[in-house]
């Protein structure tokens, strides 16, 4: 999406200090970074890579530029390029990024193994829990989805158009389509025109009159969004960016914060616009929506008490036109992500967007009854959901009919609204949490990625996981009273259960499954990746680091030797024959000995390994110095070998 709203100034932007101030090559791209003008920081940060320049502020500040922009893509590689570098300080906070970036490109598999190194570094994180009780997210969704039918809409323009609301037979939405009147003043974040107020109306076959700018009084020279108005249409609440006479007004630190509006209708005019009494100079408040009875209004915000980047909050409406306390939604709904674009139907249900909860990439958008305590949060599911941003969406629950906004590919701006109807609702049903752990039987091992089947005594399948990396497992199951069976499986083990029951809709908990070992042991001699039938550890031209492709492999040996605890290996690693022979003989002894150091790492004995570098001594094929060989042939010889010797 737009950043200007999606991303939108929340607050607490996740930035990093600049140790490069006194390089005057990098002056201009950390003014660039540190004033939120992430256009120009990417285009000069890209130029000092050109040129040759490489660190770990640069590459984290076209990651984080690129990802605040939702250049997904673009954030990925560079975040990718960050993990290779030697002695990086990598906050948490990047790994969780990268995991999500991954997701745009739908690399799920890697974006879960990133996810896993997440949880290890913040298992207190709520993003991680969400993600240790839904590692089968994918399987959820999938079978939420095709529950829409969608088209892109008519009134899209080739800028970005979004956060659509009803107001009777109208649909008002916010866009950065130019009018062609005058010249547009252009927003530093993202070179992208002014947001202003477009109306249509909505015909009853679904045809969308032209769109029509909204009054003056509503569009200033500053950023105008995300309305919600009154059944009788003659209040709005709007955002906008924190203004005076009309321009921007900025904080200390020189950002527009954004700030709920209220405004009237009289005589078939606005007016009386106010401004609501808990924003703030300081803080930003935004994307407004009324409950049922207009008694109170949901926003997004990253006031104090905020989780994350943004987070939701209610404020009641008193009789007298005053308002309480914004109360914050709670953990339930919130995360240290961005929860954003709330909207709340005439069932009660709140539809927001997030990228802390569990999805397809980029901001989903989830629903939950907004009163019932043990009501899942659930994933909308696809094709509302994609693998970029969606967001910003409303429903009729009477016709089924309803709108959302999206950046994903093949629409005509850099977001678009598009309609649809839903065909099926959304399943509510009562759940408890079941949670548990699954054990080798023999070594007491905790098993990761075990699949798990929760099944009623009919023999119907109630729920579907995945243990984590600790072999720890959370998944839902029916709030009934009943006895269950639980039933793990997992590749080289034979299947394994038990039951558990329920008593009056308490979770469930400790709930431990053990698995009996089909592998058999590895003979001496034995190279474990042929064994257990993996990819070879392969390394790039010239490196010595462990990619990340390779590390999800290695895992397996990890596995392995843990299955086995008096098994020990020689670790032989190995070069392609291009280079001076001393020179790939050492190159080869660093690849062994990062190799050790990664196993040692995930918590095998140094006793059970031993290692070293044999060169271009043992090429596999013909590709010696006196060969024409390719790219990929070459690749074949720079190699990790896992050789059984115990």
């Amino acid at each position: 999406m737009n950043i200007t709203l999606k991303h939108i100034v929340l607050g607490t932007l996740f930035t990093c200090s600049l140790v490069m101030g006194q390089d005057k090559k990098t002056k201009k791209a950390d003014t660039n970074f540190d004033n939120y003008a992430y256009a120009d920081a990417i285009d000069s940060y890209e130029n000092l890579v050109k040129k040759g320049y490489t660190s770990e502020e640069i590459y984290k500040n076209l990651g984080n530029a690129n990802y605040l922009n939702a250049n997904y893509e673009k954030a990925a590689d560079w975040y990718s390029k960050l993990f290779t570098l030697e002695n990086a300080t990598i906050d948490p906070e990047y790994i969780y990024r990268y995991a999500q970036t991954l997701k745009s490109l739908k690399k799920y598999e890697q974006s879960d193994f990133w996810m896993q190194k997440f949880e290890k570094e913040k298992t207190n994180d709520l993003r991680a829990q969400k993600f240790n009780e839904s590692t089968d997210y994918l399987l959820k969704i999938k079978e939420n989805s095709g529950r829409y039918t969608i088209k892109n809409s008519t009134l899209n323009s080739t800028a970005s158009d979004f956060a659509p609301s009803f107001r009777g037979e109208e649909l008002i939405f916010s866009t950065a389509r130019d009018t062609g009147i005058t010249t547009r003043a252009i927003h530093q974040w993202n070179k992208k025109s002014f947001l202003n107020l477009y109306s249509t109306t909505v015909s009853n076959d679904g045809t969308l009159d032209t769109p029509k700018k909204l009054s003056k009084i509503l569009n200033n020279k500053t950023h105008e969004s995300s309305t919600a108005f009154t059944k009788d249409g003659k209040t709005i609440y709007f955002t906008r960016n924190n203004s005076k006479n009309g321009n921007f007004s900025r904080d200390t630190k020189g950002i527009s914060r954004l700030k709920i509006y209220k405004a009237s209708l009289d005589n078939d005019e606005w007016a009386d616009i106010i401004e609501l009494p808990f924003n703030s100079d300081e803080y930003s408040v935004a994307h407004p929506t009324l409950s049922k009875d207009e008694k109170l209004l949901y926003f997004a915000s990253d006031m104090p008490g905020t989780l994350g980047a943004s987070d939701i909050f209610v404020v009641a409406i008193n009789d007298d036109g005053t308002y309480g306390s914004p109360k914050n939604l709670g953990p339930k709904i919130n995360t240290e992500s961005r929860e954003t674009f709330p909207y709340i139907t005439q069932n009660n249900i709140l539809y927001f967007a997030s990228d802390g909860h569990p999805g397809l990439g980029g901001l989903d958008i989830f629903a939950t009854p907004i009163n019932e305590e043990l009501a899942p949060i659930q994933n909308v599911g696809m094709p509302v959901n994609s693998e970029k941003d969606d967001f910003s969406f409303i429903i009729n629950e009477n016709t089924k009919v309803g709108y959302f906004a999206s950046n994903r590919s093949g629409g005509i701006g850099s977001d678009d609204i598009y309609s649809f109807r839903e065909n099926t609702p959304l399943d509510f049903t009562c759940h408890i949490k079941v949670a548990g752990i699954v054990k080798d039987k023999k070594t007491g091992a905790l098993l990761p990625n075990a699949n798990i089947v929760i099944l009623d005594k009919q023999g119907e399948t109630i729920a579907k996981t995945i243990s984590n990396s600790k072999g720890e497992f959370n998944t839902d199951g029916y709030c009934k009273n009943e006895t269950f069976k639980i039933i793990a499986s997992l590749h080289d083990y034979n299947d394994g259960d038990t039951t558990f029951t329920v008593v009056d809709a308490k979770n469930v908990s400790d709930v431990e499954i053990l698995l009996a070992s089909n592998i058999q042991e590895a003979s001496i001699g034995t190279d474990l990746a042929q064994s257990l039938n993996l990819e070879p550890i392969y390394f790039d031209f010239d490196k010595s680091f462990i990619r990340a492709h390779s590390k999800v492999v290695m895992e397996k040996v990890v596995a392995y030797m843990k299955q086995y605890p008096e098994a020990k290996i020689d670790v032989r690693s190995h070069t392609d024959a291009r280079g001076n022979d001393n020179y790939n003989l050492a190159l080869s002894d660093k690849r062994a000995k990062a190799t050790i150091k990664y196993l040692i790492s995930q918590g095998i004995d140094a006793s059970r390994i031993s290692g070293k570098g044999y060169g271009e001594k043992q090429l596999i094929n013909n590709c010696d110095n006196s060969s024409n060989c390719s790219q990929e042939q070459h690749q074949l010889n720079r190699r990790s070998e896992f050789i059984v010797i115990k």
